[in-house]
């Protein structure tokens, strides 16, 4: 069972949707002469992945509050000018430690060398600035996140008993570094398949900004140029019900296996009713314990522990790193997630879900 690799998180249930624009803060100014810890998070955007809102910011707040630290987490919306003027005013404000889940690496590493120059400690956060000089690095190991995929997609093609088919990829933004991780992921279980004529190579395209909009339109336009695909590399779950709505206009929902990535409640929603064949669970509250864990120790003072190091090509270093192993989900485990409180069942099966989430045995 999948369940023991993800029984090591502590059962959640996360609250109503969060105010995507603004900010959340919290602690109280020391009365003292002294600086009290205060830790700057700037998350990217709430359009590319729900998570950034409804995961990432509950947990990276509960654990702040709990140690009773100052905060400051804020979302920049996709906006590059809005992310350098909140991290300005962040380094105005006082924060010891500032953390950057970067839009793209020229803007990250240009806010990262600005709070280096100020003596404010840095943290990449889920995404690595390439060039940039963050202290840290916290993440999932996301090459093996695309392994999963790879293997995920390959599994759901033998299931359905699939003939040389034909396999269409969106990649995520090719702005984004770990965009490139989890192609070398699944492309280094797909590539031999394609050499040994197991699979045919169809579209490949790479997704701007990760936006789920543009990806509808570009697998219409690989579906127009290429009618028999007949399985969907989708990088993430928005991009793979992308995908999915332009299958289900085509009537072929449920013929075609798509992956996905981020256990969100669309994508695992997509997986009971067997539209969506898998997605990546990502147990984000250990990735923001963990980030809370270093920036706390960053803002005191103290050095902080890791457990790997990644190559920045760019940058020619090695940058200690905290990463975490992610999980593949499929219809058959998708009440891990739930029994993980990543998602409640109220968010999950409502509705038409409902039934499907008794015959997946979410109680």
């Amino acid at each position: 069972m999948r369940k023991g690799l993800l029984s090591t998180v502590a059962a959640l249930s996360l609250a109503g949707s969060l105010t995507a624009c603004g900010s959340d803060s919290g602690g109280e100014s020391s009365g003292s002469g002294a600086k009290k810890p205060k830790i700057g998070v700037i998350l990217p955007d709430s359009k590319s992945s729900a998570r950034w809102e409804t995961a990432d910011r509950k947990y990276l707040g509960e654990a702040f509050k709990a140690a009773g630290v100052d905060y400051d987490i804020q979302n920049a919306q996709g906006d590059k000018q809005q992310f350098q003027t909140i991290a300005d005013q962040m380094i105005t404000s006082g924060v010891n430690v500032l953390v950057i889940v970067n839009l793209d690496s020229g803007t990250g590493k240009a806010v990262l060398d600005k709070a280096k120059s100020q003596g404010v400690a840095t943290i990449d956060y889920d995404r690595l600035t390439l060039g940039g000089s963050a202290q840290y690095y916290v993440s999932f190991d996301n090459t093996a996140v695309g392994k999963l995929q790879g293997e995920g997609l390959s599994k759901c093609l033998t299931d359905m008993k699939a003939q040389k088919p034909i396999v269409a990829t969106l990649n995520g933004s090719p702005t984004d570094n770990n965009a490139t991780l989890f192609a070398q992921g699944y492309n280094g279980v797909l590539d031999p398949k394609y050499k040994a004529g197991e699979y045919v190579k169809g579209p490949d395209q790479s997704v701007p900004d990760w936006d789920n909009a543009q990806a509808g339109t570009i697998f219409e336009q690989m579906l127009t140029s290429q009618p028999k695909i007949g399985g969907v590399l989708a990088a993430n779950d928005g991009l793979g019900n992308a995908v999915i709505a332009v299958l289900r206009k085509e009537r072929r929902n449920g013929q075609v296996p798509v992956t996905g990535q981020d256990a969100t409640v669309q994508g695992l929603q997509n997986i009971l009713a067997g539209d969506q064949c898998m997605t990546v669970y990502k147990a984000v509250k250990k990735e923001a314990d963990a980030t809370a864990r270093l920036a706390i120790s960053l803002a005191k003072g103290e050095k902080g522990t890791t457990n790997a190091t990644v190559e920045d090509p760019e940058g020619k270093r090695e940058v200690p790193s905290v990463l975490e192993t992610p999980v593949a989900i499929y219809k058959e485990n998708v009440k891990d997630v739930v029994d993980d409180g990543f998602v409640t069942k109220e968010e999950l099966c409502t509705g038409k879900y409902a039934a499907l989430c008794t015959e997946a045995g979410i109680e």
